[in-house]
């Protein structure tokens, strides 16, 4: 019997690889290996509708248990030994392999400064995490969020929308400033149109309490009073179980088009641990940390495993991404910048549904939608063809039903 083909990481691209190889043909045996003793479940809702308190835990499951996979759960990989094609357990156990595929995803940067031991802060990653913090925020506690990018915007809408006091603080001069500036201020009009305190341009120098979060102390001087502080500073992929197994690395294990490791053809990676070459980066390498890439990375590294390195399929997908607040869906394709100048090519007469575009030498690099999903799956199409900021101006000018009148779509 040929030995089995191992998932490590019990997540949503662990589940899509899993369900593209048995819908390719694969009647092999399936190991998927997870750290935590949960079936692999969906993350988005855990900083809204399970933070929320309006969705249960158990609505979050991804349907694994229904594949035929071998789970293997509460126990994560601590190695990968290519020479024997074992995975190696953090109990010492080894699972062999025929192929192996790295779903590991990635964890939140904790806060390392003063303060980092307080109760009462946080991380927002699982959906233990979740839990106890919908059971925290049930105190109706005075909440900091330390970092102003999609989970930092995402918990403070959620615990605004319970009526908690909320304050925002991030070194940057804008929220989602990763989406570039019209976005940005965008979206700070929206927090503080909903009563968040928003503190800007301004670093945390510590958290401060005795034994329990009691305030953050700013960089410029300042403090803000708070019982609970959420740290929402970006994710590191999890790829330290692998730093003795040969494989490169770099931002993330480092792969070709086909999400197969550039160190070894039976070893692919999908969602936050991949690092490879996108055509909208002009080939350089990337890593994309949301639901979408995690999903569709999952799909095609699934069913490149069943097949020889040249007969594998590109992974150039253009990559979206999205984040509710306060009820308003906010839709990324393709891959902004913070430096990219965005134009905004078609606004609703309130300015509550807008596009824009962010360009690159003339054609559009990426689109960032507020309350326009159809209009997006048109936009993602555009940006896989590579068509010009100016044609989409004009065609939009040509569509007098897209968004209502457009404020900036003629050419300039």
């Amino acid at each position: 019997m040929a030995d089995p083909i191992v998932i490590v990481g019990a997540s949503l691209a662990g589940v899509r690889a899993a369900s593209a190889m048995r819908s390719g043909g694969h009647d092999g045996e399936i190991v998927a290996v997870g750290e935590e003793a949960r079936l692999p479940y969906t993350r988005p809702p855990l900083s809204k509708g399970v933070l929320k308190g309006v969705e249960e835990p158990e609505s979050t499951d991804l349907g694994g248990g229904g594949l035929e996979v071998t789970w293997r759960l509460g126990t994560p990989a601590s190695g990968l030994d290519r020479e024997r094609r074992h995975v190696v357990l953090a109990d010492g156990e080894r699972v062999p392999y025929s192929r192996v595929i790295v779903a590991t995803g990635s964890r939140p940067r904790s806060w390392a400064g003063t303060g980092a031991g307080l109760a009462g802060l946080h991380t927002l990653r699982t959906l233990d995490d979740a839990i106890t913090l919908r059971d925290e925020l049930r105190r109706e506690p005075r909440l900091v969020t330390i970092g102003a990018g999609f989970i930092g915007c995402e918990v403070a809408a959620t615990a605004r929308m319970l009526g908690l006091e909320v304050t925002m603080v991030d070194i940057a001069e804008r929220p989602l400033t990763a989406f570039g500036p019209g976005v940005g201020e965008w979206v700070e009009r929206l927090h503080r149109s909903h009563g968040v305190e928003l503190r800007l341009g301004v670093g945390v120098d510590a958290v401060e309490g005795a034994d329990r979060v009691e305030g953050v102390r700013l960089a410029d001087g300042t403090r803000v009073d708070a019982d609970l502080a959420i740290v929402a500073l970006g994710a590191v992929p999890v790829t330290e179980w692998l730093q003795d197994s040969g494989l490169e690395i770099g931002t993330g294990v480092l792969c070709d088009a086909t999400l197969t490791s550039v160190s070894d053809p039976d070893v692919l990676v999908a969602g936050d641990a991949a690092a490879w070459p996108h055509p909208l980066a002009r080939q350089n390498v990337i890593r994309v940390e949301h639901w979408t890439n995690a999903a569709e990375g999952g799909r095609i590294a699934g069913r490149n495993a069943l097949r020889e390195p040249s007969e594998r399929d590109r992974y150039e997908t253009v990559p979206t991404m999205w984040s509710d607040q306060f009820g308003i869906r906010i839709q990324v394709a393709g891959l902004p910048e913070p430096a990219d100048p965005t134009r905004v090519l078609e606004a609703h007469p309130d300015e509550d549904r807008l596009v824009a575009a962010c360009p690159d030498s003339g054609r559009i690099r990426a689109a960032v939608a507020i309350e326009a999903p159809r209009r997006m799956v048109w936009y993602r199409r555009q940006i896989e063809q590579g068509a010009s900021v100016d044609e989409i101006a004009a065609a939009v000018l040509a569509d007098e039903g897209a968004l209502g009148p457009p404020r900036e779509a003629v050419p300039s």
